[in-house]
């Protein structure tokens, strides 16, 4: 009998979008065929939202932890006991505090096992950070938390893939901050990503040059030409399908990405401008590199909707089927390419 998946959602910032969007989704009966779903948040908050929406029978069971899962409708996991005010569209120091409290408990239990995937609502990171200075963003918090040494900001709409050189900073920084090492880490983890996470076997990447016209061969910017060709060659020659750099204000209008498994963009806007101008409410934010699977949908906490009935849950399902797909991806390439006395453990394991 096939593992039933657990699949974890944080409520994110109570005033914003995400439980709006959440109860959206989980009013779906067929979500519970795929998969148990357990809310990192709070009944209250999920039932004002059923209620604002007009959503009726909306059927929430309250669990201590995930032992117990009813595999039928909505668990959630009180992650506070106190009242809270909600106020949809206002941002609060209260809602920020208790998204993070939501985010802890939920990443603590995606470490030890609890649940299988995470899937993060948006959250008010300017907020959160005000209080709690050292917060730098879900992705971040997550790649502390699990211990991973380095991890790579992926947006995703199926077959279009774009992961990010660099995150979240300004762009006065970005130019500081690309070097070899950089670029060959991030493609590293990019295509072994495409490989144990999306199951292709030989990824084609396309890498976006940092300045206009990809440098202009020197005369606009030498980044390309002494750091970003010479580390697609060093890939090239360990017969890796890397190309590049290519110039990326033509690279999506041309359609050229639909010639490739992949798109490394070298910074934040560079990237995700074209995604989602291309896939805007469909995709999704992967965080790869990761030794667990978190993703989230690819919009903020968009107070200006916020409680109205406008907000789509299409990214929060993608993130959600994403999540599955991916797991299920990883114990597929485990077993494909484990020795053979690895291969009947696994097996073995599987079963039972």
């Amino acid at each position: 009998m096939e593992k039933r998946i657990k699949a974890g959602i944080t409520i994110g910032d109570f005033n914003g979008v995400g439980p709006e969007v959440i109860v959206k989704l989980l009013d779906d009966d067929r979500i519970f065929k795929l998969c148990d779903i357990v809310v990192y948040g709070q009944k209250q908050i999920l039932s004002y939202y059923a209620k604002l929406l007009k959503i009726q029978n909306f059927q929430i069971q309250e669990v201590k932890d995930t032992q117990r899962l009813n595999s039928k409708i909505t668990n959630v996991i009180n992650c506070f006991e106190d009242n809270v005010k909600i106020e949809p569209g206002i941002e609060s120091e209260e809602a920020a505090q208790k998204a993070l409290t939501c985010l802890e408990k939920a990443t603590n239990d995606l470490k030890n096992g609890e649940i299988d995937v995470l899937i993060t609502a948006p959250v008010n990171k300017h907020t959160i950070a005000s209080l709690y200075p050292e917060f730098k963003g879900q992705t971040e918090f997550l790649a502390e938390k699990t211990g991973a040494g380095s991890n790579l900001m992926t947006l995703v709409d199926e077959d279009l893939r774009v992961a990010l050189a660099t995150n979240h900073i300004a762009i006065k920084d970005v130019a500081t901050k690309i070097d070899s090492a950089l670029i060959s880490q991030k493609l590293e983890l990019f295509y072994k990503s495409l490989q144990s996470d999306f199951m292709i076997h030989k990824p084609r990447i396309a890498v976006l040059g940092l300045n206009p016209h990809s440098g202009d061969n020197g005369l606009i910017g030498k980044e390309e030409k002494d750091i970003l060709a010479p580390v697609v060659l060093r890939f090239r020659e360990k017969g890796m399908t890397v190309l590049g750099p290519f110039p990326a204000d033509g690279f999506f209008g041309a359609g050229s990405y639909m010639k490739f498994d992949g798109v490394m963009a070298m910074y934040h806007d560079q990237g995700l401008a074209p995604f989602k101008t291309i896939s805007f409410q469909r995709g999704v934010n992967f965080t790869a590199g990761l030794n667990i699977i978190r993703t989230s949908p690819d919009h903020g906490t968009a107070y200006d909707i916020a409680g109205k009935d406008i907000a789509s849950c299409d990214s929060i399902r993608a993130a959600l089927f994403l999540a599955i797909d991916i797991y299920k991806n990883r114990i597929e390439y485990t077993e494909m390419t484990a020795n053979p006395v690895e291969r009947v453990r696994l097996n073995e394991e599987r079963e039972n």
